[in-house]
């Protein structure tokens, strides 16, 4: 039974994930009024949910193989489950806050909410990037100590972290730019090509309690501490900027 447990946490991110993509599914485009009754777009903060059920789904993500090793219960269908949910928790979840995205960015053109289904399926393109990342993650015995491409969670994190920026900022510039559809776009080409890239990442998951071999991890936290108090919500895509720049600058050979 004790074997069973780093499973029940994978699980528990599987559930985590399937709750991000109902919220996502229940909250959809609104059509809002102003003071002056002039009429816009918007997305109602019940979105907020599917970012928090992805956040939670993270940090299971992030223990369930530390707690696998501590009780020396790592196998392979561990492995495949673990797969099997981040496709879901940080590949169709964050597909689905992008597709709302994207019907937001068209909604605010004339006759925008009658948009065809094909300009919005390009967002799934993540949820299929985060599929074929883990796939070739679970055939390749290079990706130890570091990853290749950029994990699916990092990538969840990024766009759960686009509503809550939305909801909280006060730039009108950046509102403009999460409700742009060439951004949103450009962000689906961006970070689907950085799953399945052939660039070294660090990981970002405790091996082990040897603080010099995750010295670069541990400047990577003291550096998102420091931008989320300084930026809040936005401090999320700077970190994972920072996050990709740490790797770059610490880039090691995968034999």
């Amino acid at each position: 039974m004790i074997k069973q447990i780093p499973n029940l946490f994978t699980l528990l991110n599987l559930i985590f994930g399937c709750c991000a993509i109902v919220a996502v599914l229940q909250s959809g485009v609104a059509i809002q009024y102003d003071g002056a009754g002039n009429q816009y777009i918007d997305i109602p903060e019940k979105i907020f949910l599917s970012s928090i059920f992805i956040g939670l789904a993270a940090v299971i993500d992030f223990f369930d193989g530390f707690v696998a090793r501590l009780l020396k219960a790592s196998s392979e269908m561990g492995k495949q489950l673990d797969s099997l949910a981040d496709v879901v928790s940080f590949g169709v979840a964050p597909s689905m806050i992008i597709y709302q995205f994207l019907r937001m960015g068209y909604a605010s053109e004339e006759n925008g909410l009658e948009v065809n289904a094909v300009f919005l399926m390009p967002a799934f393109v993540i949820a299929a990037a985060a599929a074929y990342r883990l796939a070739k993650f679970n055939l390749d015995t290079r990706q130890t100590d570091s990853f290749i491409g950029v994990p699916t969670p990092a990538i969840g994190l990024l766009i759960a972290s686009f509503p809550l920026i939305y909801w909280t900022t006060e730039s009108a510039t950046v509102v403009g730019l999460l409700t742009n559809k060439w951004m949103i776009y450009a962000i689906i080409i961006v970070v689907s090509w950085l799953m399945v890239s052939p660039i070294s990442m660090m990981s970002l998951k405790i091996k082990s309690l040897n603080f010099k071999q995750h010295i670069h991890w541990l400047i990577w936290i003291v550096l998102s501490i420091v931008l989320a108090i300084i930026f809040r919500w936005l401090a999320v895509p700077m970190a994972f900027i920072a996050y990709i720049i740490l790797s770059l600058l610490n880039k090691k050979k995968l034999s």
